[in-house]
């Protein structure tokens, strides 16, 4: 193997597990030290440059990281998830008291620290940036939801005019409509909207865009789309225009819902849909008077694209998950409804791993109920853009859009979050945002947006002392800590009651020190080294090895642990004096620095690494590169 390059800032990035994973690669471990150090408001502004939203993602994030966290890999035995308990075992004022499945690792509680740093931060208005004079370039956004906020936060503080037109009365798009207030608090909506809108973004409420063709016609410099997909699909089955006054597309019904339009719904209601607008719907029902709420899906429990915490917090609060029952009919009586009927499958494999929905041969399965709430997916709707106003289509109804750039076909017009690629999640709209951004700034500057910035970068020593670092560096042993819920009596009594109650600075500290400081990177020096072997020695993993060169898969088989996480790099490094290298298996690696304390000759170094990606402005243009360039190989500019 060559020697590990650990100036290509992608090396240590993605040894930064949670960072990497994370769509907009905010710095995770960076924020949550600083949280245990009790400063919320350097926290949350960490935060929110690269993810715009942490109260809104601290509630509600798809959390990414959170699987990729290498607590997770790394320890043993540890308790179970820090879900509720089940329904009838415990008050959900208890959550995570009741033991569900064998004991498993569980990473940090990297999306509950990020709302600690919203709930407890100071005024942070003052840090807000401060706002260029106007640049004479207007921008428009369709939509107010993350992707276009994103885009106007990265935009109006350089002086561009950018006005954001949406239908609903408020900004947030689908955050505000489509999640519920017992997750997501209007309040806090407002919040993390408002200092977007008040860096000068003209907000135009209540104006729905209905042509692109008289949008462009109105000469603005860039344009932005970040609609989202509006439409809810729906099933044809036999009775669905019969039964038509008690079935609801789920995202119009969560909308009417978030509004007030709706208040109530019949005891008895049936979610069709596995995902996390199913899990929306059962629980809003469940607080709207449904006293018999199930979901029932076409595939198996593990398969539901729901997040697993989303479903374990249905069930925790009395609602049924029915898997491999494909509908087939609403069952009305005289226009009225009054069940489904179902036919049983179960899945089979091929030898490709492919799975088939095959019939069970047993007899159809009918329920009753008052109402059927639909959330099977999710689809984009352009009726509003002409199909010869020269933007592109693909065969699925997505614009035809550059991969990095997001740019259409029309070169002024860019898209973004569920508008360009279908339905996902806040964080990865935010990271369209941000990309947008980007392309157009480097457009309407005259350059072409298939340059993408690199990220910005810094591998600082972390050593105070011979042995003594800038950082904790003692790993915490505590199991991962649980959230306190609202009492049962309030939580499904009202659907703004927020269920959550989030941690207190206690338990937010203790948290925290479970993070492995991941970011904290081992530095290694061959030419101090005397290969003594102590930091084999005392490696608590066994990672470390020093041994004959070899070709990688190969040599993963004769480390002293072997790396069989091939997904995360050895580090090597060059010859020795030995004719040996030095090999670590960065998969589980604690970065305790026990290898560098134990070092007599000072080979090992903990440095802190660092990473932001390049936001839209002067750093992301050429002249900036050119000045990089010239400053790396010494000439001038």
């Amino acid at each position: 193997m060559q020697r590990t390059d650990i100036a290509n800032p992608a090396y240590f990035h993605k040894v930064v597990d949670c960072q990497y994973a994370c769509p907009a690669h905010t710095p995770v471990p960076e924020y949550i030290r600083l949280i245990a150090q009790r400063r919320y408001g350097d926290a949350y502004m960490v935060n929110w440059v690269s993810n715009v939203f942490p109260g809104i993602l601290g509630r509600t994030c798809d959390r990414p990281c959170e699987p990729a966290c290498r607590r997770g890999r790394v320890e043993e035995g540890n308790a179970p998830g820090d879900g509720p308990p089940l329904a009838g075992s415990a008050p959900l004022g208890g959550r995570g008291e009741a033991p569900r499945g064998p004991l498993q690792p569980e990473p940090v509680a990297i999306c509950r620290l990020k709302r600690v740093a919203a709930d407890m931060k100071e005024d942070v208005r003052a840090r807000m940036p401060a706002i260029a004079p106007r640049n004479g370039k207007r921008i428009a956004c369709v939509g107010a939801g993350p992707a276009s906020l994103t885009v106007a936060r990265d935009l109006a503080p350089l002086g561009y005019e950018v006005t954001v037109f949406d239908e609903g009365g408020k900004a947030g798009g689908f955050m505000r409509t489509q999640i519920p207030h017992f997750r997501l608090p209007e309040s806090v909506i407002d919040e993390e909207t408002g200092y977007i809108l008040d860096m000068g973004v003209d907000f135009r409420a209540d104006q729905r865009i209905g042509s692109m063709k008289a949008l462009m016609a109105q000469g603005w410099d860039a344009i932005f789309v970040g609609c989202g997909a509006p439409r809810g699909r729906d099933l044809d089955l036999p009775g669905r225009q019969e039964a038509a006054a008690n079935i609801h597309i789920g995202i119009d019904w969560l909308a009417s819902v978030s509004f007030g339009h709706i208040t109530t719904i019949g005891r008895r209601v049936i979610v069709l849909g596995g995902g996390n607008t199913a899990m929306d719907c059962c629980r809003s029902a469940r607080r709207l008077g449904g006293t018999d709420v199930k979901v029932i899906v076409r595939s198996g429990f593990e398969e539901m694209k729901a997040s697993p915490w989303e479903k374990e917090d249905a069930q925790h609060e009395g609602i049924p998950i029915v898997n491999y029952h494909v509908p087939k009919a609403f069952v009305h009586e005289n226009g009225r409804l009054v069940g489904m009927r179902f036919e049983i499958v179960r899945a089979e494999y091929d030898a490709q791993g492919r799975r088939s929905l095959v019939p069970a041969g047993e007899p159809e399965a009918f329920f009753e109920c008052d109402a059927v709430l639909v959330a099977v997916g999710q689809e984009n709707a352009f009726p509003w853009i002409e199909r010869d106003c020269g933007i592109a289509f693909d065969k699925w109804g997505l614009p035809v859009l550059d991969a990095q750039s997001f740019q259409s076909t029309v070169p002024n017009v860019f898209f973004g979050g569920d508008a360009a690629l279908g339905p996902k999640n806040i964080i990865t709209a935010v990271a369209h945002g941000h990309e947008a951004a980007v392309s157009i700034d480097r457009l309407l500057h005259g350059e072409s947006v298939a340059l993408r910035p690199p990220p910005m970068t810094n591998l600082v020593s972390q050593k105070m002392g011979i042995h003594e670092w800038s950082y904790d560096n003692d790993t915490s042993n505590d199991l991962r800590y649980k959230v306190p819920w609202a009492k049962a009596e309030q939580a499904l009594a009202s659907i703004r009651v927020e269920v959550e109650l989030g941690f207190d600075a206690a338990t937010a500290f203790k948290e925290a020190q479970r993070c492995l400081n991941c970011d904290v990177q081992t530095v290694f020096s061959e030419p101090a080294c005397i290969e003594c072997d102590a930091c084999v020695d005392i490696c608590p993993m066994d990672c470390i090895t020093f041994t004959e060169n070899g070709e990688e898969a190969q040599l993963r088989t004769r480390l002293k642990a072997p790396a069989l996480n091939t997904g995360q790099d050895l580090y090597v490094s060059g010859r020795l004096k030995t004719g040996r290298v030095m090999v670590k298996d960065e998969d589980v690696c604690l970065h305790c620095g026990l290898c560098a304390e134990r070092c007599p000759t000072g080979a090992w170094d903990m440095q802190k690494f660092l990473l932001k990606t390049t936001p839209a402005g002067p750093q992301a243009r050429d002249a900036h590169f050119a000045q990089k360039i010239a400053q790396k190989e010494g000439v001038p500019a």
